[in-house]
């Protein structure tokens, strides 16, 4: 039995690695290009011409960053297993995973929040322009 626990976590550490690969790209588009995007959009126009192209450029950036969340996300699922191995050998590689499973949710978090605010606040403008 502790022969079989010990191949099974030699064959998760080499899935690791392979999967390593797509959470480092993830990461590194993340920490490079999505985190900047995001903080650039946080001040949004006054006007609703300005916000409705905002609106687009973020709906364009939106698409490819969901298409990074995705593709960590399912290299995360990929790894659920390790949940069920607790050895000292297995943790180094639990800590990586679980680092990268927060950055993933919290800029997966991010984009949702400026998502929802980009659309609510065309919606109120666009309200108010109707209004007038």
């Amino acid at each position: 039995m502790l022969s079989n626990k010990r191949i099974q976590e030699l064959e998760l550490v080499m899935e690791f690695e392979k999967v390593e690969e797509c959470f480092k790209e993830v990461s590194s588009w993340i920490e490079n290009v999505g985190r900047k995007r995001l903080k650039e959009m946080i001040n949004l126009d006054d006007s609703l011409e300005m916000l409705l192209q905002a609106q687009k450029q973020f709906r364009e950036f939106d698409l490819v960053a969901s298409d990074y969340c995705r593709r960590g996300q399912e290299a995360l699922k990929k790894m659920d297993r390790w949940e069920d191995f607790s050895s000292v050998d297995v943790q180094s590689y639990r800590v990586k995973l679980q680092s990268y499973r927060d950055q993933l949710e919290e800029f997966c978090n991010q984009l949702d929040e400026n998502r929802h605010r980009i659309c609510e606040t065309v919606r109120l403008y666009e309200f108010f322009d109707k209004v007038r």
